[in-house]
This record gives C-alpha cells, structure tokens and sequence, in this order.
C-alpha cells in the first residue's frame, strides 16, 4: 500500500523533475521486497550432505509458493512454522554447481525473487585439519584483549551503546584488529593455536553495570559482532593466523541464544523455546543428564531450563532449530576457514541432538575437532561423553572434552602440602589414575584457569605453584589450554565481579601506560616468567616424546611427584617438589624410566642434571629434564 506521505509528495510536487523522480519511486514502492534475510546468507556446492535448509524471513512469507529453475538444485519441502514471517525452504543440491541461482515466490497474487549464491569451496572437507594434542591453545577475550580499531568501540545502531573501561563488566573496546596486530606475540610465546571468545553479534542493552561484552547471547549467528569487525575481517584474521601457523578455534553456543535475537521476538514456532518466557530455571547441575537413576524433574530443569532470563533456551529436539544450528557451524567452516570449535554449555542441549551435529560434522570434515564444555569435576562424567566411550550406550561423537577433574583437583593441590596419602600433588596423581575411561586421553583438553574460574594466582604472584600447574599442563598427556595473560602474572578473582578475571591485557588499550607484549613494558618478573613459559612452550612444539610418547606417573614420594614421557628411546621426566621445603629425588627409585643414562637436561633452566644419584630440589622447585 502507497504511504500517505508519497501521496502527500505527489501532490506537493510541481516540477517535472520531481513527478518523474515520483514515477520512478512508485514502481519500487508497489513491488517492494518482503524478504528482510535468508539464513544462510549464502552456501557452498559440493558438500556430502547436500541438503540445504533456507530460512526466509519476511512479512507474511510463511504462505508463499516457491520455485526454483537451477540445474541441480530441487525444492525437497516447504515447512510453514507458526509465524506467519518466515519461511523454512528445503532444498536438494545434488548435482549443483557454483553459481548464482534465482529462488522464485509467489505470495497473495504478487511475484517475487531473491537471488542466492553457490560458493565453490576451498578445499575438501577431509583436508581440513582440526587442532590436536599437539597444540596448546591460547584462550583470550576479544573485548579484553587489545583495541585495534576505536573507530567501531559503539555503534548508534545497537542496544548497548556503552564501552566505559572503567567497569569491569561493560564493554571495553577490544576487536579483532587488535588480536591482528598482536599476532607476533603468540609466536613469541609459542602457542599454536587461538580460542577466542564468541564474536558472533551480541546486541541487548546494558542493565546496570553488566553487558554481552562476553558474547554468550548470540543475536545473529551470521554475523560477527560490528564492535569486534566485521566478517571479512575475521576472515581476514583467520589468513593472517594460519600465515604464521597459527589455528583459531571459533567458540559457538547452541543451547541457547539471546533475547534480542529475532526469534526471541517474533517467535517461529511454538516449540522453538524450551519454556517460553523463561518458563524454567535450568539447576546448573549436569548429572542428571549421565545418571541412570534421573528423574524427570531433575533432567528437565538441567537439559530444558534457561541459562539466564536473558538467554532463551533453545529447543534441539526440534528438528528445524538442529537444521539451522548445524548448517551454521558448517557455514563458519567453509566461510572463516576456522580449525576447531569450542562448545559452550555442552550437555545443558539435548544429547542426541548433540550426537548428530558431530556425527555429521565428523562425515564432513573426518579431520576437524570440536571440544565440548563438560563442567562436572568427576572423570567418569567426562570421559562417558568423548567419542567411542564405552561408559554411555550414547556415542556422543565429541572428539574432546574439557578436563575439569584436572583443574579441580589442582586448584587445591597448589595450596597444600604434598603429604604421603591425599593432599597436595596426590590429588593430580589420583585423578590421572582413571585415564582409562577416557577412550582417547591425548584429546582431553586440560587447563588450570579460564575465563570461568579465578585466574591461578588468585591476588598473588606465586610463580612457583604456577610454574608446577604449567609443567605439568605442557608434558602430560593432554592437549593444553592456557588463558591470556597469565604468562605475564596477571591474576585476578571473581569474588566481586567476573569481570576482575577478565582484565584488559595491558598495552592492548589507547592510553595504558605499560605495553607488556613488549619486554621493554614488562617488570623483571614478568619477563622472567613470559621467558618460563616461551621456553617450555617452543620446547614443546613438534615434540613427540611429549605428543605421542608413552606416560609412566609414580604415586608421589615424600613430596615428589613424577611423570616420565617416552617415545623411540628418548625420555622426559617431569619433577615437582609438592613441600615448601628442600627436598630431593631419590634416583634409584625412577630406575625403570632413568635406564643407563647419567645426564638430563633441565628445560626449563638450561643445565645439566647428574642422573647417577640423588637430585636436589628446592622449595617447590619444578624440572623438566630431558635425555
């Protein structure tokens, strides 16, 4: 329908000029495009599975008929959800080849297209080679990392128009030009691989003191947030990582998205949600979804009920949300050419849900890697939900999961004494013991800190502890994650606000007065532990006495604890003193891993150790020899 202001124009205009400018308007006006957005914004040809889902949204799009003439292409079904604005096109692209297509509606009387790209992808899904064990993955936030570009800090068009450094919850201004311009410093370090926090469009307005500078409410899983960059710049991001050997590991979330989201306001279908309106609290407590004694009461609140108010829960048992969801992470693949996924909230979606998106992740991409959130403290629980286990008649298809069993029991070992029975070092020994539930323990993600938790050193600086939780992280049988900026003792709690161990890292922001990703920035201290860290880091890349080498523990003994690595007669014996006090191994009891040889180096000093009797440690000193 013609608004009245152009027929208010049309009667104002007096010139020539101005009625022909009308007459070429008006034609535009009465054939205006009802499509707003088709997810996804484009595809790629030649994918094993060669369904496609388009969601189309519009203003009464949900009873138009839909046609399409492009060789290869065949419309399988249209699915008309409850809204009556959009659309789900099923289509078959068997055969199809790049290129530009035209998808033909008809709606009410009145004809319509929208044209559709066919990408040609870059390479085959099996030559994509995901992150492993012999990487470590370097964790850091973008809106906290480094402020490349103040020019897109806020934007007038989104809800949150805040970005105060001054609190620790808002928006501070990182993106994705600063992790660019930094890209020498993981080189330095020696890391080989980079998760970020989300950057997909987090809009919503600020409440109080707190934001989704986080990025965990997703309102647009097709676009990066415009506050980080934009999606060729990510793209861009991702070149320049992979130019210095460099993965990125994109972080995603499906069981819930944010409140601004466009479904969340014009909802699709009735079962999109799980309790609508937030009609659930989930317990945050994720036995029940591996307890074979649950009850219903239990599972629901855990696998159905809202994260937050602000995060609608999003339904996985319905088909056409799983659809979307998974077409999304291949899109991400194709388009960014990312080397992993982390996934947030893992078991909190529906477990066979979850299944089939890796099931159909690991057909399309048989090299690629996901790890999944797997927050209960427990190895059983964690390793009944890696690929093949045999603790869940459930194959869950998840490459790797995330070791919280590890970082709890470190997290209070390095307050203790190592005594002869439970404290201290015991704790990491005897939870290591049950690796033998886990169906690959080379691909549990382990770590001692992240965005999460309290940063490692809590308000201090004990470097000694800390330099024990790396050794250990970096030698075992694992495949590590560090978080930013403890290389260089940041620390930090989250007793007042999560947001104290999310601090900038310092240098990254216009007007900090210290740059420390440079020595000449950082204290003596900071260097000396950056230089630690960059050592064993450099040590431990294409090492495989560390990636592929056999793993022998020694119950820890009067206060040392031992791992031994070796592969093709090359040894690693790693040796924390747990006691405050000077202690000493007793070499003849490591006999079995020490063989003949009578000289070790230390990585992490540079000197050589005497093998032949008794090795002197200090006060919670940490070796990692080398022969």
């Amino acid at each position: 329908m013609i608004s009245r202001q152009i027929f208010s124009n049309l009667k104002l205009a007096s010139s020539r000029r101005s009625w022909l400018l009308l007459l070429m308007i008006l034609p535009l006006v009465l054939n205006a495009q009802p499509i707003t957005r088709i997810d996804p914004t484009d595809w790629y040809a030649g994918m094993k599975d060669t369904s496609l889902q388009l969601m189309v949204y519009g203003d009464g799009i949900k009873t138009s008929e839909v046609s399409i003439d492009y060789p290869g292409v065949k419309i399988d079904s249209l699915v008309r959800l409850d809204s009556p604005n959009y659309l789900l096109v099923y289509l078959n692209l068997k055969g199809a080849q790049p290129g530009k297509m035209k998808i033909n509606f008809r709606n009410k009387g009145k004809k319509f297209s929208s044209a559709y790209r066919l990408e040609q992808r870059e390479m085959a899904g099996d030559a994509r080679k995901g992150f492993d064990n012999t990487d470590v993955l370097y964790m850091l936030m973008p809106d906290r990392f480094a402020n490349g570009n103040p020019q897109n800090d806020a934007f007038k068009t989104m809800e949150d128009r805040d970005c105060n450094r001054n609190e620790p919850s808002l928006r501070h201004g990182g993106d994705i030009a600063g992790i660019r311009q930094h890209l020498d410093y993981f080189t330095e370090l020696g890391v080989t691989a980079l998760w970020f926090t989300p950057v997909l469009e987090n809009n919503g307005p600020n409440n109080g003191r707190h934001s989704t500078y986080h990025g965990y409410a997703t309102t647009d899983y097709y676009r990066v947030d415009p506050r980080f960059g934009t999606n060729d710049e990510y793209r861009a991001l991702t070149d320049a990582c992979h130019a210095k050997g460099i993965k990125v590991v994109m972080d995603m979330i499906f069981n819930h998205c944010g409140d601004y989201h466009p479904w969340s306001k014009d909802v699709p279908s009735k079962d999109w949600f799980n309790h609508p309106g937030y009609g659930l609290q989930t317990s945050y407590k994720l036995t029940p979804v591996l307890d074979p004694y649950a009850s219903k009461v239990d599972m629901a609140e855990t696998a159905d009920g809202w994260f937050v108010k602000s995060m609608p829960d999003l339904n996985q048992r319905n088909p056409h949300v799983m659809k979307y969801l998974i077409q999304n992470s291949v899109w991400w693949i194709e388009s960014a050419g990312i080397d992993g996924i982390r996934m947030d909230t893992y078991p909190y979606a529906d477990r066979e849900a979850m299944a089939q998106w890796m099931k159909v992740l690991d057909r399309e991409y048989p090299n690629f890697n996901t790890v999944g959130e797997t927050w209960v403290t427990e190895p059983a629980y964690t390793a009944a939900w890696q690929k093949d286990s045999k603790l869940s008649d459930t194959n869950s298809y998840l490459k790797t999961v995330m070791d919280f069993a590890f970082y709890d029991r470190l997290s209070m070992a390095k307050n203790e004494e190592t005594d002869e029975w439970w404290k201290g070092l015991n704790r990491i020994y005897n939870v290591l013991c049950y690796d033998y539930l886990y169906a690959n323990p080379s691909s549990v993600m382990a770590f001692v800190e992240n965005h999460d938790t309290d940063r490692f050193l809590g308000n201090g600086s004990d470097t000694a502890a800390l330099k024990q939780a790396y050794a250990l992280l970096l030698t075992m049988n694992r495949t590590p994650q560090l978080y930013y900026g403890t290389e260089i003792l940041m620390n930090g709690t989250k007793e007042a606000t999560d947001g104290n161990v999310r601090k900038d890292f310092p240098g990254g922001f216009p007007g900090d007065k210290a740059d420390k990703f440079t020595r000449e920035g950082r204290t003596a201290a900071e260097n000396a532990m950056f230089d630690w860290t960059s050592r064993l880091l450099h040590w431990r890349q294409n090492n495989e006495v560390i990636t592929r080498g056999s793993q022998t523990q020694f119950i820890p003994w009067h206060g040392v604890y031992v791992i031994a690595r070796q592969q093709n007669g090359k040894n690693v014996l790693t040796i924390l003193n747990g006691r405050k006090a000077d202690n000493q191994l007793e070499a003849a009891r490591y006999a079995e891993v020490i063989g003949r040889h009578t000289t070790a180096t230390d990585i992490t000093t540079g000197a050589t150790v005497d093998l032949t009797k008794n090795i002197p440690l200090g006060p919670r000193q940490t070796m990692v020899l080398s022969f």
